[in-house]
């Protein structure tokens, strides 16, 4: 018969031992929390930086437990007078620290064994302050303690938790309230960063103070309004000689007038007799050669990005394997304090989850910009011209739609005496194409990316032929 008062010992020590984990993990106080937040040297990185850099969870729901991840970089130089801006990706369901910090515009990226890192010489973190953010839960590190939440993600409780997540990041981090802050996403991002930003602007409105002070946001390759993104992709596949007439015709009858996440079933079909069509290319880039361990293609206009590899060196179209052997390494969730009891059995770029079961995505977010534009925030569009999922004609269009009057007339850009693409500024927004890049800019031209950056952060317009580049200051 086992001994009730040596059971009773033993959960005494346990009770003792998981409160003496969390306290080490989580503090009441939101600045020393903070503290605790702060990285050290990552697995794999064999070299040493000059910023500090904070990993950890944000609840934002305590009724139903929903917590948030965030991996925050400071500006690798004076940050205390660098803005700082938010950075989301989309999917809807995909890992803002899988693309945006790990082979878009953070710093660390990951090499091709998956365990060892090199630093990005183009990170954004040069000029701003970069916080990364696993929005909604269920994606990347970011969960619920109640697991119908990973089945009921959509628009508008995303932006309402991504704003609690402000809120509450803010009271952590309280040396940058008040400062010049911005949004940028991109992808499914088109929706997140407006709706987030209109939620800010309304936050501050009803509270009477500006609690965030937002600036500004800017979005790329975004989906912005599914009836002009959908005859964007259909006419950008056409003419890039994707697709053949038949299946243009089918796309336009069908589909024109479907919701972008939630279609029918015919239009469903006619989409994968386009991507057969299309063949085993990375329609996020369609000039560049795909991962050949990557051959399913369903989907993928609704889907999670399939990535290519990183610029400058060998190339390597495979870039999103590594980075789920990097984060699934026990070491390196420990070192980006990942509590064990909540991290997922594998952790994954994007959720099939709550991609799935997305509840609520409205056809267009053409309406925000209207409410916006008014209120002076700087709003830019940026658009990557080899992206056949959300292309530079749907975006083109897109503004079209908004029918806003030209203020400087479409022209050239440049980096180093070339065409880094072009840009038409309106009234209440910037359009800038980016040369050569596709579904995510950073990644396929991050010198031209970090150009954009810095001129959106800047206020100034995209650089001309006679133009020395802006510094980094």
């Amino acid at each position: 018969m086992a001994n009730p008062k040596g059971a009773f010992f033993l959960a005494q020590i346990l009770f003792i031992l998981i409160n003496f984990y969390l306290g080490n993990c989580f503090s009441t106080d939101p600045v020393a929390q903070q503290k605790l937040d702060r990285v050290g040297k990552l697995p794999g990185q064999n070299f040493n930086v000059n910023f500090a850099h904070y990993s950890g969870y944000v609840t934002v729901n305590e009724d139903s437990g929903r917590a948030l991840f965030y991996w925050f970089f400071e500006a690798a130089e004076d940050p205390d007078s660098k803005p700082l801006v938010l950075w989301l990706n989309g999917g809807p369901g995909c890992s803002s620290i899988a693309y945006g910090e790990a082979e878009e515009i953070g710093p660390f990226h990951i090499n091709a064994d998956g365990k060892s890192l090199y630093l990005n010489p183009y990170s954004w973190n040069q000029v701003a302050n970069i916080l990364f953010l696993d929005s909604p839960v269920g994606v990347g590190f970011s969960y619920s303690n109640t697991s119908s939440d990973n089945f009921n993600n959509g628009d508008k409780r995303t932006a309402e938790d991504n704003l609690q997540f402000l809120l509450k990041w803010f009271e952590r981090f309280p040396q940058f309230r008040g400062r010049d802050f911005y949004i940028i996403g991109e992808s499914y991002g088109g929706h997140y960063v407006p709706q987030l930003s209109n939620t800010v602007v309304k936050y501050n409105q009803a509270t009477g103070k500006k609690a965030i002070n937002l600036k500004g946001y800017m979005v790329g390759n975004a989906l912005t309004d599914d009836y002009n993104d959908r005859l964007g992709i259909f006419q950008f596949m056409w003419s890039a000689g994707l697709i053949s007439d038949d299946t243009y015709k089918l796309l336009n009858d069908l589909c024109d007038n479907e919701s972008f996440i939630h279609s029918s079933s015919s239009c469903e079909k006619m989409l994968d007799v386009a991507s057969e069509e299309l063949g085993n290319i990375d329609p996020y880039s369609i000039y560049t050669p795909s991962c050949v361990a990557n051959v399913s293609q369903s989907n993928w206009l609704l889907k999670k990005m399939r990535t290519v590899g990183r610029i400058g060196e060998k190339y390597d179209p495979c870039t999103e394997a590594h980075s789920v052997v990097y984060f699934n390494q026990p070491e390196v969730q420990n070192a980006l304090h990942v509590v064990p009891s909540v991290a997922p059995a594998k952790w994954e770029t994007c959720s099939e989850v709550v991609n799935t079961h997305w509840r609520d995505s409205p056809r267009t977010v053409l309406d925000i910009y209207h409410e916006l534009m008014p209120s002076g925030l700087r709003i830019w569009i940026f658009s990557g011209d080899t992206d056949a999922v959300i292309p530079v004609t749907s975006t083109r269009y897109s503004i079209d739609a908004l029918k806003l009057p030209t203020v400087k007339p479409w022209r050239a850009w440049y980096e180093e005496g070339q065409v880094g693409g072009w840009t038409q500024e309106y009234a209440g927004l910037t359009f800038v194409s980016v040369r050569g890049a596709g579904h995510e800019v950073p990644l396929h031209q991050p010198k031209l990316a970090l150009t954009l950056i810095k001129s959106f952060l800047s206020g100034r317009s995209m650089p001309t032929l006679e133009q020395i580049p802006l510094s980094d200051s």
